[in-house]
This record gives structure tokens, C-alpha cells and sequence, in this order.
């Protein structure tokens, strides 16, 4: 191999470094931004294999970015060993990556049956600020700005909702539009009209979706990355085995 096609290979691998890079920061991200939904939303959830794809995500974009850096070194450098450690990162990475689509996808047509909790933590709501459910929902229909399990007449039915009065819904139902807003049933356009069921679904299968298609990405970066290392190696000089000479 030429000295210049040498050269044009290891330019290539730098810039497809700094790619892998900017694929792991997203995939990174991706998984980081799952965990975090299911944190904030632990308690709805009837088992926690949802974070599995989240937790690949994140070991993947970590491959990723080691992995980046190391071709970036390898574009200045000549080694026979951390050319192969590269390759094999690269085959690490596309098993993660593949596992983390295939999880997110089986989440994402299953969401209905993980969130079976999340009426149950509805019906134990009390009110109390130092308690866990009651914090979970407050939460909840604060940041997704929605009302009930499918709408604020889930409420009516519920212990809490019988304590008051049969009055009002939580204040986090308020519609932030409407600042005289105290809960109560008789104005129910001040509340809001979605439910949070849905709300949160939609939230988490962009998520699940997201590291579903990114991962055909990454993968074919991983391919075209995985030619260029391959004409590396193809062409390196190997140490060849010689006889020893006895004395």
C-alpha cells in the first residue's frame, strides 16, 4: 500500500472517530434521558425491565466514545494490538446496540401492560406531601400537564377525592392558563383534559422509538468504520516468526 493511500486511510478513520464520538453523546443521551423518565416515574411502572434498553444505551454510547477515542489515537499511531482491541469494540458495540433495539422495541408494544400500577397509585393517593404516591402524581400532572389516569373524572371515584367533600381534584390538575384555578369539579374547563396514562405512554415511546431507529444508524457507521480499520490491518507489518540459532 502506498504511503499516500496509507495517509488517506488514517485521515478517514479520524474523521469516522469523531463521528462515533457525536453517535455516542446521543446514544448516551438517549439511554440517560430513559432512566431519568423512569426514575421520576418508578412507581407506575409493575416491574423494572424497562431500564434494561436505557442501561444498554448507556454502556453502548460509553463503547462509543472509548471507542472514538481510541481510533482517534490509532490515526497517529501504529499498533497491531490496539487495532485489534478497536475491531473487537466495534463487535461489542453492535451486540449492545442490537440488544438495546430489540428491548426497546419489546417495551414499546408492551407499555399498556408495564403501567398497570399506575391506577393503583392514583387510587392510594392521600394528598401528603411526604408521601411517595402522593408526590409521584402531584409530579406527574404537573410536568405532563394532565389530569387522572385518563381524565380528571378518574379522580371521582377515588378515597381522596371522597375526604374532600367530593369538591375538588389536586391543585398539580390546574391548567397553568388559569392562575384562580383551586381544583374544583363545577369549572372543569380550568383543568387539564388529558390523562396521564396517555400522556406518559406518548413521552416513553418517543424514548423507546428513538433508540430503536438510532440503532440502524450506529450501525452502519460501525460498518463503514469497520472497512476503513479492516484496510489498516490488512496492510500492516506483522512481525514474522524466526528460527532460533543455537549457540
Amino acid at each position: 500500500m502506498s504511503e499516500r493511500r496509507r495517509n488517506a486511510l488514517k485521515t478517514t478513520l479520524q474523521l469516522e472517530s469523531q463521528l462515533l464520538w457525536v453517535m455516542g453523546l446521543v446514544v448516551g443521551l438517549s439511554g440517560f434521558y430513559l432512566l431519568m423518565k423512569y426514575s421520576h416515574s418508578r412507581l407506575f411502572f409493575c416491574d423494572t425491565y424497562i431500564i434494561m434498553p436505557a442501561i444498554l444505551a448507556l454502556i453502548s454510547g460509553a463503547f462509543l466514545l472509548t471507542n472514538g477515542f481510541l481510533g482517534s489515537w490509532l490515526s497517529f499511531r501504529d499498533s497491531v494490538f490496539f487495532q485489534g482491541l478497536f475491531v473487537y469494540l466495534l463487535v461489542v458495540i453492535f451486540c449492545l446496540q442490537s440488544s438495546a433495539s430489540v428491548l426497546a422495541y419489546f417495551h414499546s408494544i408492551k407499555l399498556d401492560s408495564d403501567l398497570t400500577s399506575l391506577s393503583g397509585v392514583f387510587q392510594n393517593y392521600t394528598g401528603n406531601s411526604q408521601d411517595p404516591n402522593s408526590q409521584a402524581v402531584d409530579a406527574t400532572q404537573e410536568e405532563l400537564q394532565c389530569c387522572g389516569v385518563h381524565d380528571y373524572r378518574d379522580w371521582l371515584e377515588t378515597s381522596w377525592f371522597n375526604r374532600t367533600g367530593g369538591l375538588r381534584v389536586p391543585h398539580s390538575c390546574c391548567n397553568s392558563t388559569f392562575s384562580s384555578c383551586t381544583g374544583t369539579v363545577d369549572k372543569p374547563w380550568q383543568l387539564n383534559t388529558q390523562g396521564c396514562q396517555v400522556k406518559l405512554e406518548m413521552a416513553l415511546q418517543f424514548t423507546l422509538s428513538f433508540i430503536i431507529w438510532l440503532s440502524p444508524v450506529v450501525l452502519l457507521v460501525e460498518f463503514v468504520v469497520f472497512l476503513t480499520a479492516g484496510q489498516l490491518m490488512r496492510y500492516q507489518h506483522f512481525m514474522g516468526y524466526h528460527k532460533l540459532e543455537k549457540n
